[in-house]
């Protein structure tokens, strides 16, 4: 199925290296559907799950990131994680907002999934109670957790931008959220891997990581979904066979990226050589982020 480029063509001319900082937009979420593409509920929900599993993630890669800090020596890698940090802080504070005035306006308590990903940003990844030598090495593979992830966000990022969410007659303001992210997300994509071989972490270690992240992050996203459904007065309680169903349904649709093309971007990862730069178009991004409505409501 083609999907029409309706978020911007990827242009042709590569702006070369970009300066990361954080952008300040501004969202009015009054008014906003819970089923933010009318006929694609479960896609709504899905994509809805990320604004439940980014703030606590998000805030663990900053704090990885000022861990990380005081040990870097060069001072473009330096340069490029300070504006990751200011970037993914934004991120962050955009989709809790997210789930004060959109999910709770529609009777949505998020409080027990939200736990339960503070615990695992928190505590199963966090820098935990190691000490000299044990805490690099666990700050190590914390940095190469996020890369394995920033690859996936990476590649939401891409097709966000190029998938034709108009067509499902998409909230201008969620799609606009979501584009202004995933921008962002292919502007910076090449940070979290650049800062993992940094400090250290191999091919083995970033491919053996990599086949623990897939099958969690598809996990996390896939229980938020059934979370949002659950506690949805419009819908009924699907079970996971049921819901797995709908959601393939809605791949085939295009109102969700398919599992096909997300496995093979994660296989991409285990080539030698691998760079997320490949990941994406640094011109499409940027162009977008120059146009975005919520970036433009603080310029005006």
């Amino acid at each position: 199925m083609k999907l029409l480029r309706r978020a911007g063509r990827r242009p042709d001319t590569d702006p070369g290296p970009v300066a990361l900082h954080a952008r300040n937009v501004r969202f009015d979420w009054a008014g906003t559907p819970l089923h933010w593409m009318p006929a694609e509920p479960i896609a709504s929900h899905l994509i809805n799950s990320l604004n439940l599993l980014l703030p606590e993630g998000e805030r663990m890669f900053c704090a990885a990131y000022a861990e990380a800090l005081p040990y870097v020596r060069d001072d473009k890698l330096r340069e490029a994680m300070l504006g990751f940090i200011g970037q993914e802080s934004m991120h962050a504070e955009t989709h809790d907002k997210v789930l004060h005035e959109v999910l709770a306006a529609h009777g949505i308590d998020p409080g027990r999934y939200l736990r339960h990903a503070e615990y695992l940003f928190r505590r199963t990844l966090g820098p935990g109670d190691a000490d000299g030598v044990a805490r690099r090495q666990v700050l190590i593979e914390r940095l190469a957790f996020i890369a394995c992830l920033e690859h996936f966000f990476a590649y939401l990022g891409d097709w966000v931008l190029n998938a034709d969410l108009e067509r499902f007659h998409a909230d201008p303001r969620m799609a606009d959220l979501f584009r202004w992210h995933g921008a962002e997300e292919v502007e910076h994509r090449h940070v979290a891997h650049d800062v993992a071989v940094y400090f250290g972490a191999g091919y083995l270690r970033r491919a053996g990581l990599m086949t623990l992240v897939f099958p969690i992050f598809l996990t996390l996203v896939l229980r938020g979904t059934k979370f949002l459904i659950h506690q949805d007065p419009e819908l009924p309680d699907l079970g996971y066979p049921r819901l797995l169903t709908r959601v393939f349904g809605a791949m085939w649709r295009g109102a969700l990226p398919g599992v096909p093309s997300l496995l093979w971007s994660a296989l991409s990862t285990f080539k030698p050589g691998y760079h997320p730069d490949s990941v994406g178009s640094t011109a499409q991004a940027v162009a977008y982020l120059a146009k975005s409505p919520a970036a433009q409501a603080i310029a005006s």
